[in-house]
């Protein structure tokens, strides 16, 4: 069985590459190869969604295919899937109905089997706070008391590729969380214990918020300070589903930040 993992230059589709080894035949799709550092047995597929002569070649005897998230073109790559004879996609998504639901509507529209993928947010998210961390003792940010599960990017990894070698989750979706719902104040307390760091949430209100994620944000700031609004009135709740689809627990909150320390020393 030959996969190919699209994405496959950094985060999720790089993992998923590394978890699928010794299992099926890989094809990695990347726009860089040398960046991706891809391990030895692996087929190197260059080229990018947006060039359809390199996404025709990409797919040639491939019987299955993560598909990482890339709305602009999303209907178009899963319609070359279903020509190329792809009998299965797991496709990265998100929460049903939000930013990334077109990438669930072109799946399905294409007709191939298909199964969804609907994490929250990543636990290495909390980098953005890493500048501020390295700087002093203060993290400014605002809705302290938010509170959700987050999820690390490794788990959501070993996910798809136990998705896509099996038959057997054809047609489902599956949301995705961290094994426990903590505040935003709480997650940098964490990561202040595995720094020997005391470390102080500051909030920040009112047009002060608004313009810290609009600094980060850009467009994007104002949706995301209305998500952390409705999370402090209606926390996340965390879900066994990776448990679940892993046999074996998700990786906690604590454990992401000590993998990761070095990126906010």
């Amino acid at each position: 069985m030959r996969i190919l993992v699209t994405g496959a230059t950094a985060n999720i589709g790089r993992m998923v590459v590394d978890e699928l080894l010794g299992a099926a035949e890989v094809r990695a799709f990347t726009v860089d190869p040398v960046r991706a550092a891809l391990p030895p047995g692996v087929e190197v597929a260059t080229g990018f969604f947006n060039r359809p002569d390199t996404l025709a070649a990409a797919l040639d005897g491939v019987d299955k295919m993560y598909l990482a998230p890339h709305r602009p073109t999303a209907f178009d790559v899963c319609r070359a899937a279903r020509d190329a004879g792809v009998r299965h996609i797991v496709d990265l998504a998100g929460v049903k109905g939000l930013h990334w639901q077109v990438i669930e509507d072109a799946v399905e529209a294409s007709g191939v089997p298909f199964t969804h993928l609907e994490p929250g947010e990543f636990m290495a998210n909390s980098t953005g706070w890493a500048p501020q961390i390295r700087a002093g003792d203060e993290v400014r940010d605002a809705w302290g008391d938010a509170a959700n599960a987050p999820i690390a990017q490794e788990d959501i990894a070993a996910v798809a590729a136990r998705l896509l070698l099996s038959e057997d989750h054809y047609g489902c979706s599956y949301e995705l969380t961290g094994p426990e719902t903590l505040s935003r104040r709480q997650q940098v307390a964490l990561i202040g214990a595995e720094l020997g760091r005391d470390l102080t949430y500051v909030e920040l209100t009112g047009d002060a918020a608004v313009a810290h994620y609009r600094e980060l944000m850009g467009e994007f700031g104002d949706w995301y300070l209305d998500g952390l609004a409705q999370l402090a009135e209606h926390p996340q709740p965390a879900l066994p589903t990776v448990a679940t689809l892993l046999n074996r627990p998700a990786m906690s909150y604590a454990e992401w930040v000590r993998r990761h320390a070095d990126l906010f020393r």
